[in-house]
């Protein structure tokens, strides 16, 4: 397949959800000819413990499987046994090296120090100092470095082999755009999956994608490059938008929203009305921020911070006689600092915590979705723990790390209710807290809007690039357009 996918938008514009925008937007889409896919490569950074990725690329998978039931689809992950498991199709690796993300990210205990005599002799190396930093750049140069170019020839070309069997490569996922792990991880590796189907002549869509940090000079031209090959690109948001026009992106790209408010949810049996109470369920989803053990923010002393003013919140909402429950949506990344919190909660508030703190299971999309469901409202560091939240109509505080995450409060108009991660301060959360109680109802009203509308764009979105024919298209509009209504 070749050629661009002839969507014509502006730069940046919204989807417009009147009937006439919808139809236009999917008549423009199917007026191009083209044959839809029968085989779909799915990528995404996923397999990393990262449940809004999981969410994201699972509902791109069902989407696609919707409008075209007879489509082959493989995925390509940073684990393949892990999203295989999860997905239910077959995956293969779409870097080199698989990362143990659930070994090495865990809260399960590791040793303290190092183990076994290779770890004795290697701490003792590194004490003689210049001698060890030289050995250890003449080993890199002389061995790894040729060992890893060559492993990497190879692997291109296997993967060149599995391209060459597909009609279009789905990048899904909402932060894909970024330089986490530096200009080698994420750009270079979107880099090279995109040049390697456009030689196959394959077609090539980046669907609702986030996009930044991009600090490396390298990283903004391997993602300048990437996009220049695409044949469509959307975006969750603006923001993106104007951080690709800054590296100098060119293309036409699309706003519509998050893939994950596209998700499927499961059905849940009606709940049985309740007898008003004061007493209130808060989930708490600490992130493992500043923590120099694990993320690229090295500030212990921050991270220290804020989990002992997440601490002095939870216990003021106890003393309130209210329930805590911890869980985050990144389920391995975040288990230390859950586990961190819940010990410092304990330790600062033992005759309140014993019965009234737990920490919630929660290793699927659907153990979220339920964690969620049985809360009142939610304190959140995550993007996509805001989204997973707003799908339930659960009314959350976030702590952003990022800028993405005070975009998304916006949009949901929930600003109020959204502050600097690194500015945490309890005194500041209960005041926020005692807000969001107060307007619960108008908070969820709000959000139930909003995510209805996001839906109704993803679904436009979808109908243009996987439906059929004109007559299905039709179909998928007034679906969208329903949609919009529930």
């Amino acid at each position: 397949m070749s050629g661009k996918i002839d969507i014509d938008v502006r730069a940046g514009e919204p989807v417009d959800l009147s009937g006439s925008g919808l139809q236009e937007f999917c008549v423009s889409s199917v007026a191009t000819g083209s044959s839809k896919p029968s085989r779909v490569g799915l990528l995404a950074h996923c397999g990393t413990g990262n449940l809004g990725d999981e969410a994201s690329i699972t509902a791109v998978l069902d989407n696609i499987t919707l409008r075209s039931p007879g489509v082959s689809i493989v995925g390509l992950s940073m684990d393949p046994e892990d999203t295989t498991r999860r997905l239910g199709i077959p995956c293969y690796a779409m870097r080199q090296r698989v990362f143990p993300f659930q070994r090495e990210w865990s809260s399960a205990s590791h040793p303290a120090g190092p183990g076994g005599f290779a770890g004795r002799l290697k701490a003792t190396v590194k004490k003689t100092g210049p001698l060890f930093h030289i050995a250890n750049a003449l080993r890199h140069a002389l061995v790894v470095w040729p060992s890893q170019f060559f492993r990497e020839i190879m692997f291109l070309l296997r993967s060149l082999l599995l391209v060459w069997e597909l009609d279009m490569l789905v990048i899904a996922g909402g932060g894909q755009l970024l330089d986490w792990g530096g200009p080698w991880a994420f750009p270079y590796t979107l880099f090279k999956w995109v040049l390697l189907a456009k030689c196959a002549n394959v077609q090539c869509i980046f669907v609702n994608n986030g996009a930044g940090p991009l600090d490396s000079s390298l990283s903004r031209w391997f993602i300048r490059r990437t996009l220049a090959m695409a044949d469509y690109v959307s975006l969750r948001d603006g923001a993106s938008g104007d951080l690709l026009r800054k590296i100098g992106f060119r293309g036409k790209m699309k706003v519509v929203a998050d893939a994950v408010w596209g998700l499927r949810l499961p059905e849940r049996p009606a709940k049985e009305p309740v007898m008003p109470s004061t007493q209130l369920v808060i989930g708490v989803g600490p992130m493992a921020y500043g923590d120099s053990k694990r993320h690229w923010v090295n500030d212990d002393q921050g991270y220290r911070r804020l989990i002992d003013n997440l601490a002095a919140f939870c216990g003021q909402m106890l003393a309130r006689g209210h329930r805590i429950r911890l869980f985050s949506s990144d389920i391995w990344f975040d288990s230390q600092a859950i586990a961190d919190l819940d010990a410092a909660i304990r330790q600062s508030f033992p005759a309140l915590a014993p019965d009234r703190v737990t920490r919630e299971t929660v290793e699927s999309i659907a153990d979220m979705l339920t964690a969620l469901s049985h809360v009142d409202f939610y304190v959140t560091c995550r993007f996509h723990g805001v989204v997973f939240a707003s799908l339930q109509t659960v009314p959350t505080i976030a702590l952003a790390p990022h800028p993405k995450v005070t975009t998304l409060m916006e949009s949901l108009g929930l600003s109020d209710y959204c502050v600097d991660i690194a500015r945490c301060d309890a005194a500041d959360l209960v005041a926020r807290a005692d807000r969001l109680i107060a307007d619960r109802d108008g908070i969820k009203a709000r959000i139930g809007v909003r995510a209805a509308q996001f839906k109704s764009q993803l679904n436009l979105q979808f109908n243009a690039l996987f439906l059929a024919n004109e007559k299905t298209c039709a179909e998928g509009t007034r679906y969208s357009q329903e949609g919009a209504l529930r």
